[in-house]
């Protein structure tokens, strides 16, 4: 197992799915480790897998007033930080016809406007040499019925790792983006769809993707741990977890 002792590492959305197993990766090594999520039942369940040397907060990804405030907490908290995982998201889907400006509003402000302003507001506490993971999808690569807008928003995140990798290279600060495929996180058991829909739709998954699988949230959060600490040679990159998906 990598020790992560004493590392201190912020991951948003990290009460459920990909972003708790990225949080107990880490603090199974050891490390600290700071979620946040929406929901506080959900970030209690969390902080009783997690241990004592976890802190959960609750924040909205999209309120620049909780984010702020997020800053604040950890800097008293952890007064700098060795990694930052952004990974709070939603999705939508909607046929092009019936997309409304709320749900077009919604995607873009959790999962791109969210993200840029997390990164400028907790930018400051980052050591030199840490890394910054923000949470794309192999989406932003392919065109895929009713999810234009969802796609769009991250095929936006694509671009801001670009930027800002670029603009945090004075800070010797890399960032980075892992790219889930199918990944059988749990989001679909958790959607309230009937549970024949659900195996349903894993099973397409399965069907369609090159490795006939679907993949886990421990091999995304190996992926990320992998560009938090041990890419050190490697910023602006984007690191597919698709089994395939979107390259063969």
């Amino acid at each position: 197992m990598t020790t992560y002792d004493g590392k201190k590492i912020v991951i948003t959305g990290g009460s459920s799915g990909i972003g708790l197993t990225t949080a107990r990766l880490f603090a199974d090594g050891g490390a600290h480790v700071l979620i946040t999520g929406r929901t506080r039942s959900t970030l209690d369940a969390a902080l009783e897998q997690l241990g004592n040397k976890a802190i959960a907060i609750r924040s909205d990804a999209a309120s620049l007033k909780d984010i702020k405030a997020l800053a604040g907490t950890v800097q008293e908290r952890f007064g700098a930080v060795d990694a930052l995982f952004v990974n709070a998201g939603v999705t939508a889907s909607a046929p092009f016809d019936s997309t409304t400006e709320e749900m077009y509003d919604e995607l873009f402000d959790i999962n791109a406007k969210g993200p840029y302003f997390t990164v400028q507001a907790l930018a400051p506490l980052l050591r030199e040499g840490s890394g910054v993971v923000l949470t794309t999808s192999v989406v932003n690569v392919l065109g895929l019925d009713a999810l234009s807008v969802y796609s769009a928003s991250k095929a936006a995140l694509r671009s801001m790792t670009r930027t800002l990798a670029r603009e945090l290279l004075p800070r010797k600060v890399r960032v980075n983006a892992v790219s889930p495929g199918p990944v059988d996180s749990g989001i679909l058991d958790r959607s309230m769809l009937p549970a024949d829909v659900v195996e349903a739709t894993k099973d397409t998954y399965r069907s369609t993707n090159p490795m006939q699988r679907l993949g886990t949230s421990e091999e995304v959060a190996a992926a990320v741990a992998y560009l938090a600490f041990d890419a050190t040679f490697s910023t602006g990159t984007e690191l597919p977890v698709d089994g395939g998906a979107s390259q063969l």
